[in-house]
């Protein structure tokens, strides 16, 4: 089963060596995760400062700066595994170093049958 893991920290948590450090551990649990079969993508996401937010309301686009919304924590990356199970999941998200300063959310995905493929 596939699962998204989306890690949410306060970005202002980290000092720059700290986020270097953890992109660096981040890359070798990616690493890690290929070689047993459990990898399918990771990346971690650029600040707040930079996103956009798009709602379409009664057929009318709204485009707003920023985040959809105001919180403590932001999302600041993903993992996309495969795992046997939730349990797996879990020990996986355990692993991820942003969850020493924030939280990894594990959301099973909706696989549909119609998606293009990669």
């Amino acid at each position: 089963m596939k699962y998204m893991l989306l890690i949410y920290a306060d970005e202002q948590a980290w000092t720059e060596p700290e986020r270097e450090q953890c992109y660096g551990e981040s890359t070798q649990l990616a690493h890690a995760l290929k070689q047993n079969g459990h990898y399918l993508d990771a990346s971690p996401l650029q600040p707040v400062s930079t996103a956009t937010s798009v709602r379409v309301r009664e057929g009318k686009r709204l485009v707003t700066d920023g985040p959809f919304a105001e919180t403590r924590e932001q999302l600041g990356g993903y993992f996309m595994v495969d795992a046997k199970n939730l349990d797996e999941a879990i020990d996986i998200a355990g692993r991820i170093p942003g969850a020493r300063k924030g939280t990894v959310e594990i959301r099973p995905v909706v696989e549909l049958p119609d998606l293009p493929t990669s």
